[in-house]
């Protein structure tokens, strides 16, 4: 018997222990899956204080987690600390913790936290409940395992108890510690109890760097307005039913991330709603209208769920012909308006709705009274195009969302904001289903509504958010009162059908300016001017490569930054790269092949230090990568003065026309045609 592990910690300053500890074992408790990949989350029940000594009755300071945790509502959290109390006095009457556990604390130091890990993947692992001892006097939390026998009667399992353990050595010197008392006996299936050398190498290393990162969130937590178990359960089921949507997508986007980002997201709002009906009292399932819904497959999933509603977008997607006639989705320019309003519809939805985004709470404010909306912003737009930053004490992300969260609050809505599990870094939403005022008040409301806009437009940029700011006390700050409130005198005919004069849609025809359109010999040209740089540039770089007893060198050439790069290039050259997103950076990282761009430097790519494809690759990546193999000429067996660094059998590019593969892309266009 012994530690499973420990780790020091040096707490520089003094300012972070003990309290950052504690939250890291929150973290632990509550998010499991940022270190067990193998589960989706965790449900907290309940927690509250428990008395010590044996036969004690519960605590009343009990609560429970509220959304993330069970049922919600007074029943939910009557049933969880009666719950709790239940347990409590079962497995205390159980235990008596043995060394090298420390012995709980005090009387009166104890809280206990009832949850249940959730595991991810099809089918599922059952879920499996634990009650988690916090002792703040002796800094130690203990987890109990709890298994269900055929009673229905709760017991631990004792080989499976495990203790986190702070201690404080001297000075600046503490050490976080995981001790099981049975080791030997210890179970593990891999995911809800994973292997005590998980616990030492992986856990451990996550808890001693958590305890002493000082960096708060500007987030919120994530799921924390929906019920996490349901949302386990729900998504895989979704998962499950949709994921075939995979293998045929027809669109150039990465199938895996579209299809499962927006199961993810329908899953949300699918449980969403269900709460919104429990609450109302509601028996018919939501309407909905998603703006901008892009390929469709986020409407296509909520009305096979069950939910009228349609889809509109400026632009036609091939994979909406792949649907059927169940999903409804539109062709069609969405001009902010009075003709463009929805009274008959319950929910909007701006899932990357782009130059939409801010618009959606106000044609929800002003479709109806009981219009809700959910929002999730991903380019940044104001009402009236590009959004300008005002603030740089916050990073531009945050400052967008505060940004589309104040114009909710001047819309009359109690705005919530949450974090969607997606694959995505833009995965912050806002949800606005309740009002701020009465009915009676909609016409003050929608004169406020005009007041901000207007203000958005003929605000100075350089002083109105500085001087104003935007404070979450005053949702319907930050109007610029000298700015005027009265649209422009050639604008006033309009203004009461177009809401913004001059707001430009999305067009029809998508502009593709990633530099994937430029003249196929002038990014052949650039390609090879600036390989020659860096080839050329002093001093240089060589590797040496040991094949078969004889030292080869192959020449790895000098790495630049893109400034040095952009100085060597002929300004007819720049200036054409200019009108292109991203410029010559875009165009580097677009020929991979050949560089490397990191940190702002570029570098020539050396293919030997490239890892190996990973068995555990999706299947469509995989698949995708082995189609490629020799379909292009190497570049460096070309135009490289030392050849490729590879062998040709080992190079995924041909080495010579005798190696090309024709792409299996263009075979199935044909076979199509």
């Amino acid at each position: 018997m012994g530690p499973v592990g420990t780790a020091a910690v040096r707490d520089p300053g003094g300012t972070a222990l003990p309290r950052g500890f504690w939250a890291a074992v929150r973290v632990w408790l509550e998010k499991p899956q940022v270190a067990n990949r193998r589960l989706s989350g965790a449900a907290v029940q309940a927690e509250g204080t428990v008395p010590l000594g044996a036969g004690g009755e519960i605590s009343p300071s009990i609560v429970t987690a509220g959304a993330s945790g069970g049922d919600g509502g007074q029943e939910g959290r009557t049933a969880g600390a009666a719950e709790l109390g239940r347990l409590w006095r079962e497995v205390r009457g159980q235990l008596t913790l043995p060394p090298p556990l420390v012995a709980w604390g005090r009387p009166g130091e104890l809280r206990a936290v009832l949850r249940t890990l959730l595991p991810r993947g099809r089918p599922a692992a059952p879920p499996a409940r634990e009650l988690a001892v916090h002792d703040v006097y002796n800094g130690t939390v203990t987890f109990l395992p709890l298994e269900e026998n055929s009673e229905g009667k709760y017991l631990v399992k004792k080989s499976n108890i495990y203790q986190i353990q702070l201690k404080h050595i001297k000075d600046e010197e503490w050490s976080v510690s995981v001790v099981a008392p049975f080791p030997e006996d210890w179970f593990s299936d891999g995911i809800v109890y994973p292997k005590l050398a998980w616990l030492e190498n992986e856990l451990l290393s996550k808890l001693a760097k958590w305890s002493v990162e000082q960096k708060p969130s500007e987030f919120k937590s994530t799921l924390s307005l929906i019920s996490v178990a349901k949302y386990s359960k729900v998504y895989q089921d979704l998962k499950e039913k949709y994921k075939e949507m995979v293998k045929v997508w027809p669109e150039v986007t990465d199938p895996e991330k579209f299809v499962y980002e927006d199961v993810a997201i329908a899953t949300y709002l699918l449980i969403l709603w269900e709460e919104e009906r429990k609450e109302k009292g509601l028996t018919k399932k939501q309407s909905f209208v998603d703006l901008g819904c892009g390929n469709g497959l986020l409407v296509h999933i909520l009305n096979n769920e069950g939910h009228p509603g349609r889809g509109i977008d400026v632009r036609r997607r091939k994979i909406w012909d792949m649907y059927g006639p169940g999903t409804h989705l539109e062709e069609a320019t969405i001009i902010p308006g009075d003709s463009h309003l929805f009274p008959d519809t319950d929910w909007l939805i701006g899932n990357h709705s782009d130059e939409l985004t801010p618009w959606i709470p106000v044609i929800a404010a002003r479709s109806s009274y009981s219009c809700c909306y959910f929002v999730l912003p991903c380019c940044f737009f104001d009402f009236h195009g590009k959004y300008s930053r005002r603030q740089c004490k916050k990073t531009q992300y945050r400052e967008y969302l505060d940004f589309v969260a104040q114009v909710g609050f001047v819309c009359g809505f109690h705005v919530e904001e949450d974090c969607l599990r997606i694959p995505s870094t833009k995965r912050v939403s806002f949800v606005g289903k309740s009002r701020t005022y009465p009915a009676a008040e909609r016409a003050l409301i929608d004169e406020q509504i005009t007041q901000f806009i207007n203000s958005r437009r003929t605000c100075a940029v350089a002083t109105c958010d500085r001087r104003l700011g935007f404070n979450h006390e005053h949702h319907s700050g930050g109007l610029c009162k000298e700015a005027g409130s009265e649209p422009p005198e050639d604008e006033t005919e309009t203004a009461g059908t177009i809401w913004m004069p001059g707001f430009q849609p999305r067009g029809k025809v998508e502009q593709v300016r990633n530099c994937a359109s430029l003249p196929r010999d002038f990014v052949d040209e650039v390609v090879l001017n600036v390989a020659n740089l860096l080839l050329n540039a002093a001093p240089q770089k060589s590797c040496s490569d040991k094949q078969g007893g004889n030292m080869n060198t192959w020449n790895q050439g000098e790495s630049l930054s893109l400034r040095e790069v952009a100085e060597h290039l002929d300004k007819e050259v720049l200036k054409k790269l200019k009108s292109e997103y991203g410029g010559l950076q875009t165009l580097l990282k677009n020929n991979h092949q050949v560089f490397e761009v990191l940190n702002g430097r570029v570098h020539i790519r050396d293919w030997r230090k490239e890892k190996p494809p990973s068995k555990t690759k999706p299947e469509v990546k995989r698949r995708l990568s082995a189609e490629a193999f020799k379909t292009r000429l190497c570049w460096f067996f070309i135009h490289h003065p030392d050849g490729c660094s590879l062998p040709s059998e080992a190079c995924p590019y041909a080495h010579g026309t005798e190696e090309l593969r024709q792409s299996q892309m263009i075979k199935k266009k044909k076979h199509i045609q």
